[in-house]
């Protein structure tokens, strides 16, 4: 390679490494640490010939991507499950554990939120009297989804306590956390799986089966929407808070990479590495590879920002790691159903429901063989 190659080549390198890598603090959530009252969105700074660049290379890449996508018919570049041996059998006993799994990883931020008097997020502390109400509201809605119990009531009640919060908190801080919207969506669409209360106690509870196809769906387009709604609020829409925070927490490595950034850049790199990710999880576009590429710059902050970003971005973690193993496919589908349905504590038929409860002595008759205790 001839002397002014490498220059230029290393250029290039530093660039993608540093628009890749300036997704670090897009996933900090400048408003969880820096008070957002005194920098109201401005639009002004967005429309300018910088930022709509970005902005613009995003959507580019976004059509690129969904042709490709298409193209392809679907198929994604990274092996699935199945290509490393997972059998039908065991990849539904796996969907089986996958609301337990997702119910975990959003009950401990709302119950964290819920005893400190916020609203989702820890920028959202709540006024007066409602932040007993509300909190109240959070904390028994976490329980519930936690226990399994009564689940897609609860899911109803995330959906208008999210509703009430527009009202509270204003119209932005709810779409920062829109997320939640596409957890309601599933737990009200997939109910909570056979390890749960209701599969015990409330079987006529379950969602209908030809809806639980649509849960996977509403989280993904939960998270795609916070994701992009977040690019703008806090950074293409906010400069000024992005700005500041740099101030605060220097994360700009740039100079290190010998290409040194100024702060403005490199929060539209972030910014645009976060509307990217956003925009092609929200569309389902090789949701698996988007993945990848946002689990590395999602996790460099941790040590920084510590238990209050690691219990943020629980419910993030858990939607990544279901869309990782996913597949959209028709036998995808069907395990999806099976293992809600049919697996470990298999739903029950209506008319042997109806059965038990008329006859309960007959019910233990049949389950111990036919040999009637006393």
């Amino acid at each position: 390679m001839n002397q002014t190659a490498r220059p230029t080549l290393r250029l290039v390198l530093a660039a993608i490494a540093a628009t890749v890598l300036a997704a670090r603090p897009s996933w900090a959530h400048e408003k969880w640490f820096r008070h957002a009252d005194p920098y109201p969105l401005r639009p002004d700074l967005f429309l300018r010939p910088l930022p709509l660049a970005f902005v613009g290379a995003v959507l580019l890449a976004t059509l690129a991507g969904a042709l490709l996508w298409r193209a392809r018919a679907g198929r994604g570049f990274l092996p699935t499950p199945r290509d490393f041996g997972a059998r039908p059998d065991r990849r539904s006993a796996l969907y089986a554990l996958i609301p337990l799994m997702l119910a975990v990883h959003v009950a401990v931020p709302l119950l964290v939120s819920g005893v400190q008097g916020r609203l989702f997020s820890p920028d959202n502390d709540l006024p007066g009297a409602w932040r007993y109400f509300l909190g109240l509201a959070e904390t028994g809605i976490a329980l519930a989804l936690f226990y399994g119990a009564l689940t897609r009531l609860a899911a109803v009640g995330l959906a208008v306590l999210w509703l009430v919060g527009v009202f509270v908190l204003g119209l932005e801080p709810m779409l920062d956390n829109v997320l939640n919207l596409g957890f309601a969506g599933f737990f009200f669409w997939a109910g909570r799986g056979p390890i749960s209360i209701d599969r015990l106690l409330f079987p006529r509870a379950e969602p209908r089966p030809d809806r639980v196809a649509w849960a996977v769906p509403a989280l993904r387009i939960g998270l795609g929407l916070s994701l992009v709604v977040v690019a703008f609020t806090e950074k293409f829409l906010n400069l000024p808070l992005a700005l500041g925070f740099l101030n605060k927490y220097p994360l700009n490595f740039t100079p290190a990479l010998g290409i040194p950034l100024s702060s403005e850049v490199f929060v539209l790199c972030a910014g645009a590495v976060e509307l990217l990710v956003g925009l092609w999880i929200l569309l389902g576009i090789f949701p698996r590879e988007i993945v990848v590429v946002a689990w590395f710059p999602i996790n460099l902050t941790l040590t920084i920002f510590n238990w209050v970003e690691l219990i943020g971005h629980l419910p993030i973690y858990g939607i990544l790691a279901l869309l990782l193993i996913w597949t959209q496919d028709k036998e995808n589908d069907d395990l999806w159903r099976v293992g809600l349905r049919e697996r470990l504590l298999p739903v029950a038929p209506a008319e042997e429901s109806d059965t038990a409860a008329r006859n309960p002595s007959k019910t233990v008759e049949t389950q111990k063989g036919g040999r009637r205790t006393p």
